[in-house]
């Protein structure tokens, strides 16, 4: 059991101002594994005072760039020490394969913590123009107290592309984890105590939705960061809009790979099976469109058929595990609606579409390819959130791109082929966020994001740093 009865607040751990639990329920054994405090309004309200006076009053945002670079560091290296920790809590608590983690879940914020910290040693917070009218001193000011609503399916990942660059700009941050992932982020907690972050700099409040929307309204709040669904998303941005604060939205996707006649179709379908069914299929930029064209689709069709249904499902902490249990009963009811709504609209189950054989206990549902799938359907449009793929044929490649860019998604993408030109001929048109050629990859140097309701902003890179600064224009006398 992992059992937490306090919250991290004001860099101190202090009592709940409640007396509610969140209980965490294994996705593998269906028992109860941990309990945290179920946050309230007034929780969120002392979480939002310590990040406002750490901001206002404390020394966080005052210190040079390069000494809260330095600062984070300690936090980094901590961070990497309990990193196995971390990626088998992770496991535990969601159902990732223990591979997954170890490989994704724990290291990539890592990874994303020590980019932003390089990029402090040079990003420009402050830089002089000469423009038509005389000198002008252009700086990069931190946004202020930021609120951070992160999901369940990657949750240090989508906490750490908040978290990293709200603390190299000097802001102060309010986290709210997702009711069904909240222990990974008590053990963030005691690493950042440990590496002596100022107190009120990092406010940690796990809670549901009616708590998280308090988060989102609160005065004290001058800035949203969430990932999650697109509704949730459109439901953020418009309590934003009205008090005209800074929001940012990574939201929903339903990424097309489009797979060319010259392409590799060996390396292509091995490339999928960690683009479209990585983390269970629980990932927003997964490729669960795969468009083959009508001369090699059943080709196609049989390889992937293959693929997904040699997938090992099983324990998530078993090492060989490729898919495991989905995060709740509700999340496998969601999966499993789908699956019979693509049988209802005709198309073909080539593999899967039940529940395995042997596991009587866990939210597992078999990976399942649809074959004839028609882009109009709606598992060739909604978002299913599992291990659940749709093939597409296409008639030639013009079509291709129109079918990828009939959706009201576009966060991500992939083609594949063996012509690198053609492939990036294809990546411009395609209207999506971020884009692979025979791969799909995302780098932390580089913006990540959607276009259409896949979000609003950009993380990762030097423009995922700037959605934390505000810029401010000093004219200066003549020299």
């Amino acid at each position: 059991m992992h059992e937490h009865d306090k919250l991290y607040i004001g860099g101190e751990w202090v009592k709940p101002a409640g007396t509610g639990t969140i209980e965490v329920v294994s996705p593998h054994t269906e028992e109860v594994i941990g309990r945290v405090p179920d946050g309230t309004n007034d929780d969120i309200d002392r979480a939002v005072a310590a990040a406002r006076e750490a901001f206002d009053h404390g020394p966080w945002p005052r210190l040079d760039p390069i000494e809260r670079a330095d600062a984070v560091q300690k936090f980094c290296d901590l961070y990497a020490a309990r990193n196995e920790e971390m990626a088998t809590l992770i496991s535990t608590e969601m159902g990732s394969p223990l591979l997954f983690s170890l490989l994704a879940q724990a290291p990539m914020p890592l990874v994303m913590l020590q980019y932003f910290i390089d990029l402090a040693r040079t990003f420009p917070f402050e830089e002089e123009r000469q423009g038509p009218l005389g000198r002008v001193l252009v700086r990069k000011e931190p946004v202020g107290v930021v609120g951070a609503i992160m999901p369940w399916n990657v949750p240090q990942f989508t906490m750490m592309s908040k978290l990293a660059p709200a603390l190299i700009s000097g802001s102060t941050i309010v986290l709210k984890p997702s009711p069904e992932t909240p222990l990974d982020i008590f053990l963030l907690a005691q690493i950042a105590h440990d590496a002596g972050i100022p107190a009120g700099v990092i406010n940690i409040v796990p809670a549901g939705r009616e708590v998280g929307e308090h988060l989102v309204t609160h005065p004290g709040v001058d800035k949203i960061a969430f990932t999650g669904s697109t509704a949730a998303g459109r439901r953020i941005a418009s309590l934003c809009g009205e008090q005209l604060k800074r929001v940012s939205l990574e939201l929903g996707g339903k990424s097309a790979a489009i797979i060319c006649d010259d392409a590799d179709l060996d390396a292509t379908i091995e490339g999928l099976k960690m683009a479209s069914l990585m983390n269970n299929g629980q990932a927003c930029i997964a490729q669960t469109r795969i468009l083959a064209s009508r001369s090699r689709y059943a080709e196609v069709v049989d390889a992937l058929g293959a693929m997904v249904g040699g997938m090992k499902v099983g324990d998530p902490l078993d090492f060989e595990t490729e898919i495991g249990p989905l995060v709740a009963d509700r999340q496998r009811d969601r999966v499993e609606g789908y699956i019979k709504i693509g049988r209802d609209e005709g198309a073909r189950v080539v593999t899967g579409g039940g529940r395995p054989d042997g596991l009587d206990k866990g939210w597992y549902v078999e990976p399942t390819l649809f074959a004839d799938v028609d882009n109009s359907m709606r598992i060739a449009q909604e978002e299913i959130f599992g291990p659940v793929l749709v093939a597409i044929p296409y008639d030639d490649e013009e079509q291709a791109v129109a079918i990828a860019n009939d959706s009201d998604f576009g966060l991500a993408g992939s083609v594949w082929t063996a012509d690198i030109d053609r492939g990036l001929d294809i990546a411009r048109r395609v209207r999506t966020g971020t884009y692979g050629i025979n791969q799909y990859l995302m780098d932390f140097s580089s913006p990540f994001g959607g276009f259409k309701s896949s979000g609003i902003g950009r993380e990762f890179g030097p423009e995922g740093l700037s959605q934390y600064l505000e810029s401010k224009s000093i004219a200066l006398p003549p020299a």
